[in-house]
């Protein structure tokens, strides 16, 4: 069965590349919630402002956040729209591996009415 789906090969590998790291995957629930700046970011985890800011980029590129520039900050928006997307194909994959199991639940079914 082929997963019907509105992302491309490339948006899944980098939405689930950036979703593959517990910080990123923090800051995406963090920008869910409330729109947040970078160094507001960088002050609550055990690293660098810059290396905070490559997992930002990490996370504008896979589409899963936005920023923008207000005054001297710049702030970062979850993008709740792709992770409906990522949700979606999630959803399509758990569709098949159901089909599967109820495919599979039927011929034990038909095999233990034949004995």
């Amino acid at each position: 069965m082929v997963v019907d789906t509105e992302l491309t090969d490339d948006e899944v590998d980098r939405i689930f590349r950036a979703l593959a790291d517990s910080t990123r995957r923090d800051i995406v629930r963090r920008t869910l919630v409330q729109e947040t700046s970078v160094s507001t970011l960088a002050g609550a985890y055990d690293m660098s402002f810059a290396a905070v800011s490559k997992h930002v980029a990490v996370l504008e590129r896979a589409g899963l956040v936005t920023k923008h520039a207000s005054g001297r900050e710049r702030l970062v928006r979850g993008n709740p729209e792709s992770i409906r997307r990522a949700q979606r194909l999630l959803d399509a994959y758990e569709q098949i591996w159901r089909e599967r199991i109820s495919r599979l639940d039927a011929l034990l079914e038909s095999d233990s009415t034949t004995d």
